[in-house]
């Protein structure tokens, strides 16, 4: 029986042929993206620390004075102190919202047409929800969703006047008092009291108002009419006296005051007339400033003191869905007898996924947690679009203040300064990310 044929080693120079040209294929193959990688981060990177020595011309080496510029500049400083509330709120916010929705979805049966609605923000640019939030947070509730909901639950409990703009005409009896008037002249018993007054829109008029009548003289008390003293039409109607197409006041207060004291109090009833008893003789009508007041418009959402928190929000309402959605795929990988024994050993639910669940999901987690931390630190198109310019520097963050430093101000080498900052700040995240990443493969 012939022996089977045996192939001779490839002889060493040949070996090292073979091997260098597989480098040199691979090579090639990469170097598109080196030369796109050095002409797009490298370089720029390079340039800008390079930049970042140079003052405002690039024409005299400025030192350190541009890095100096970001610890005494107030614009910058408040730039940074928002973007240390992004880091610290964002994240943590956007992936504690997500873990809930993962873990609460799983136990329904529509929880895929929830991960779905929930993650669509993704789908939307940063420029199409800075626009949708802008409107979102307008301060007129017929505009701004938010105001519209907020205003809704305090009319609810505290309803607001009807008569803002209510003032006297011509010839009235009433003068200014405090916000609201009073009469110029104290009242007796069965006496009737015209409290006439304009400036009223018909169309915002109390919805259960009636024409207004004449009140009818009664002994012993007070009584009186306020209505709407005009009617349409040059030289139409009666001065201080209700005409028939004029309508009353429905739910004005008014007090008798006495000595600064108010000795009672009546509401107008829907055709405006109103009753007082003979404690109020000798005293002034006083019309309070509470018929008065503003409709309540809700909260300035964009004022400087919110502005930083309404731009977080429209934030985590982007990206609480991709935190869901990686936390969701972590939570399939979990094994679930490990669930089921601590169950059976008496855990409540709350203890299983504190104990347990929380646990296994540590390293997804602190793979959303970074992720997101990276994504703050370079926020910029929120906040350009969403915060009013009035507001815009007290919702200033890092990214922002670089392209006003850069093109609003022309001063490309505190510019280059604050991008060159901002990579120091994102390089410590990035380490420990790869870090953390080289040891799950160690595992």
């Amino acid at each position: 029986m012939a022996a089977p044929a045996t192939t001779a080693p490839a002889p060493p120079g040949r070996r090292k042929s073979v091997t260098g040209t597989r480098r040199t294929v691979a090579f090639l193959f990469l170097l598109p993206a080196l030369v796109l990688l050095g002409a797009l981060v490298v370089y720029p990177i390079g340039y800008s620390l390079i930049r970042s020595f140079y003052n405002a011309n690039g024409d005299g080496f400025a030192g350190f004075d541009n890095y100096k510029a970001i610890f005494t500049d107030d614009g910058i400083r408040t730039a940074l102190k928002n973007n240390i509330i992004w880091v610290v709120f964002a994240p943590t916010v956007s992936t504690a919202l997500g873990l809930i929705f993962a873990v609460l979805t799983e136990r329904i049966r529509w929880g895929t047409a929830f991960k779905l609605v929930v993650f669509m923000p993704m789908a939307i640019s940063m420029l199409a929800a800075g626009i949708i939030f802008r409107l979102v947070y307008d301060q007129d509730p017929d505009k701004g969703v938010a105001n519209a909901v907020w205003v809704g639950i305090h009319d609810t409990f505290a309803q607001s006047s009807a008569f803002p703009n209510a003032h006297p005409g011509r010839e009235s009896p009433l003068k200014p008092d405090q916000g609201g008037f009073v009469t110029t002249a104290t009242v007796q018993t069965g006496q009737t009291v015209a409290l006439p007054l304009v400036g009223v829109a018909p169309d915002q008029m109390p919805d259960g108002a009636k024409k207004a009548v004449a009140a009818r003289p009664d002994p012993g008390k007070i009584t009186g009419t306020t209505w709407q003293d005009f009617t349409r039409g040059k030289g139409v109607g009666r001065l201080g006296a209700p005409d028939p197409s004029e309508v009353g006041y429905a739910g004005m207060r008014i007090e008798a005051v006495k000595d600064g004291k108010v000795v009672a109090s009546a509401e107008a009833a829907a055709d405006g007339t109103f009753t007082l008893p003979a404690a109020a003789d000798g005293a002034r009508l006083r019309l309070p400033a509470s018929n008065f007041k503003q409709p309540y418009n809700g909260v300035e959402w964009l004022g400087p003191s919110l502005v930083t928190p309404a731009i977080i929000g429209s934030y985590i309402w982007m990206w609480a869905g991709f935190a869901m959605v990686l936390i969701a795929a972590g939570l399939a990988g979990v094994p679930r007898e490990l669930l089921e024994a601590a169950r059976v050993d008496g855990a409540t639910e709350w203890q299983v996924f504190r104990k347990v669940t929380v646990p296994l999901l540590a390293p997804v987690l602190a793979v959303v947690t970074v992720t997101l931390m990276i994504n703050v630190l370079k926020v910029f198109d929120l906040v350009y679009i969403i915060a009013p310019g009035s507001s815009q520097d007290d919702a200033n963050v890092l990214a922002l203040e670089l392209y006003r430093k850069g093109f609003a101000e022309d001063q490309p080498g505190i510019a280059s300064a604050i991008a060159v900052f901002l990579l120091l700040l994102v390089i410590p995240v990035m380490w420990f990310n790869v870090r953390r990443l080289r040891r799950e493969e160690r595992r």
